[in-house]
């Protein structure tokens, strides 16, 4: 019982992180290690952000400093958001409503229409059927 309850603790956290409707995907055309880095949210858990060492509300700096000591980590969150400004992603939906959020929202990603940024995909909240040209 203890591995299936910390199991879904970790499985969560990692998933509302890295899903997002604000959140890019690339391809191998756009993407480059900063690009990749950013592309991961901070969520507030309450009082569960000190019980998990801040993974949850100081996961962008994580993503670009991986060998930061957990101590260190909101200070190093503190520091670099006035430095990304928009790129420092931060999510306040309570877990429950942005789990669902993300559920009914986040079904697959499609390059943006029209865009000149192929390489660059969004969430969408519906498959597209595919459409079958006969030449």
């Amino acid at each position: 019982i203890p591995l299936l309850i910390v199991n879904s603790f970790l499985i969560t956290i990692t998933y509302l992180q890295h899903t997002h409707p604000a959140l890019p995907h690339y391809d191998s055309t756009e993407w480059q290690w900063l690009k990749g880095a950013l592309s991961t949210v901070n969520r507030d858990y309450g009082v569960l952000n000190k019980v998990f060492h801040n993974i949850t509300d100081t996961h962008v700096a994580r993503h670009l400093f991986s060998t930061i000591p957990h101590y260190h980590a909101m200070e190093a969150t503190k520091a670099i958001k006035p430095i990304l400004g928009e790129y420092s992603q931060f999510d306040g939906t309570p877990i429950c409503k942005a789990l669902w959020r993300e559920a009914k929202e986040c079904l697959c990603v499609e390059a943006e229409e029209g865009s000149q940024n192929r390489g660059v995909f969004w969430y969408r909240n519906q498959y597209r059927q595919l459409k079958v040209l006969n030449s």
